[in-house]
């Protein structure tokens, strides 16, 4: 069983699960209603953590040994992640409202991190640079140290797992702020390090409120790097906090990605790509496909054929797996519909959805379509985080690169056709961390994640992650009796 009792949640900090007096109560999105709740973590529950990750990493806990320990350390956190994948999808589709299937999904996706970077934890190797025989220099890899990691509501085990399975192969200490609205299926994480050994203070695992909790982390001097994924303003401010202390930062702040379609596509295989690009989770992900940019020529076809399947999607709570499931919140919904709104009044062409769902009492949103979408519009450059595409006509190769280009993020793009050179053409010419081809979401755990300009820095996943988690150090040995000449 997972650590709760009577649907009361703990913290870990420092090896131990803590209560507090004060409660945060979790809401079943698809109901409205309040079903569990967890510990809200004090400043001084942060102190804590602080204090314990400081003194794991003083003590070697996770580097004294051979670095061939640390990746077997991993390999039983994915195992013991695995037992808990059922009743922990359960959990997590009840406060997050995704379906069972894709909560089950996402926490084998966290077990999949740690196997992957069980591997690598004993391959982080530096390397020697000749200086002449009177010398003998070399670099190593050392963990940044205590690593605070403020982990997104919309996949929290998974994203929880993608940085922290990479800085406990690094050898880090890491303290996560978990999600206010979907805090507690990341403590499995925490479940699963302690049934498989992770030493005391390697990991703490704490839920609060982020403009206190989370603002202490990250403003601690003894923090030595910051992982956040979230919104833009929340980024900036933590960016600001880490400057004062010269704290690297991994940015991950959402997007508004476009997928750009050809006349030569395969049109089943984009609108299998454009429901998971946009349907998957509710729409509630950064590199959702959330503009769908289309040639002149197919322009109508498309637009008609995205309506067909908007319409056609099943709409439920998450316990029965329907295709479409509530977004996280009341709030988030309200915020949906008024960009909707905004849309309308803008001059965007309403095409189906675009309102809440009748006759279910959460916080439901139709799948929305709209098409004739201008850069001019809000709809056109802000991040929706939700059930919502934006249908554009281009004319041109150029004018393509253009519209795709044209909002203040870069996280994702795509591009639909079967003629290589244009595919390759795109690959140069999209301003994005990761382009798509022919299907989207198309890499995995093993390709490097990351954005360009708003979308963030630095990047998450693949072996490239794991040069986020260290410091470089160099060696410049003098050999003893050389004489310079």
């Amino acid at each position: 069983m997972l650590n709760n009792t009577s649907n009361h949640w703990l913290n870990f900090i420092g090896g131990e699960w803590v209560d507090s007096e004060t409660r945060i109560e979790v809401r079943d999105p698809s109901t409205n209603e309040v079903f569990a709740t967890i510990a809200s973590a004090t400043l001084d529950d942060a102190e804590h953590a602080v204090a314990a990750a400081r003194e794991c990493v003083k003590e070697g806990l996770l580097t004294r040994e051979r670095p061939a320990q640390r990746a077997e350390l991993l390999y039983r956190v994915g195992a013991e992640i695995r037992k808990l994948v059922e009743e922990g999808a359960v959990l997590a589709s009840r406060e997050n409202g995704k379906s069972i299937n894709d909560a089950r999904d996402e926490i084998t996706e966290a077990a999949r991190y740690f196997e992957y970077y069980a591997g690598m934890a004993d391959k982080i190797e530096g390397k020697s640079i000749p200086l002449g025989e009177d010398y003998v220099d070399f670099t190593s890899y050392e963990p940044q140290g205590v690593s605070v990691q403020i982990v997104p509501w919309n996949f929290p085990v998974s994203i929880c797992a993608r940085s922290l399975a990479p800085a406990l192969a690094a050898g880090n200490a890491v303290i996560v702020k978990s999600p206010e609205l979907s805090p507690l299926a990341v403590t499995l994480l925490a479940t699963a390090c302690e049934r498989a050994g992770l030493p005391k203070g390697a990991l703490s695992v704490l839920a609060g409120p982020g403009r206190e909790i989370g603002a202490a982390l990250v403003s601690h001097k003894e923090t030595n790097q910051i992982v956040f994924t979230g919104s833009v303003p929340t980024g900036r401010a933590i960016m600001r906090a880490a400057a004062e202390n010269s704290v690297p930062c991994v940015m991950e702040l959402g997007g508004k990605s476009a997928a750009v379609v050809f006349p030569d596509a395969d049109l089943d295989q984009l609108i299998s790509s454009v429901r998971w690009g946009i349907f998957f989770n509710a729409g509630q992900v950064c590199s959702a496909m959330s503009r769908l940019l289309v040639q002149r020529e197919i322009y109508d076809e498309v637009v008609a054929r995205v309506a067909e399947l908007a319409t056609g999607l099943s709409i439920g709570a998450g316990k029965d797996n329907p295709d479409l499931t509530p977004v996280v919140s009341m709030q988030q919904r309200d915020g949906i519909l008024e960009i909707c709104r905004q849309a309308v009044e803008d001059g965007a062409r309403l095409v189906c959805g675009g309102g809440a769902v009748e006759g279910l009492p959460g916080a439901f949103v139709q799948p929305t379509v709209f098409a004739d979408v201008t850069p001019e519009m809000r709809l056109f450059g802000d991040e929706v985080f939700g059930p919502v595409i934006a249908i554009t006509p281009f004319d041109s190769e150029e004018e393509a690169w253009e519209l795709a280009n044209g909002t203040d993020y870069g996280l994702v793009a795509g591009v639909f056709t079967q003629d290589i050179s244009r595919a390759m053409r795109a690959s140069r010419a999209l301003d994005a961390g990761q382009v798509f081809v022919n299907e989207w979401f198309a890499g995995g755990i093993e390709t490097p994640f990351g954005g360009n300009r708003l979308s963030g820095y630095g990047r998450e996943k693949g072996q490239e992650a794991l040069f986020s988690y260290v410091r470089t150090k160099n060696v410049a040995i003098r050999v003893k009796g050389a004489c310079r000449t």
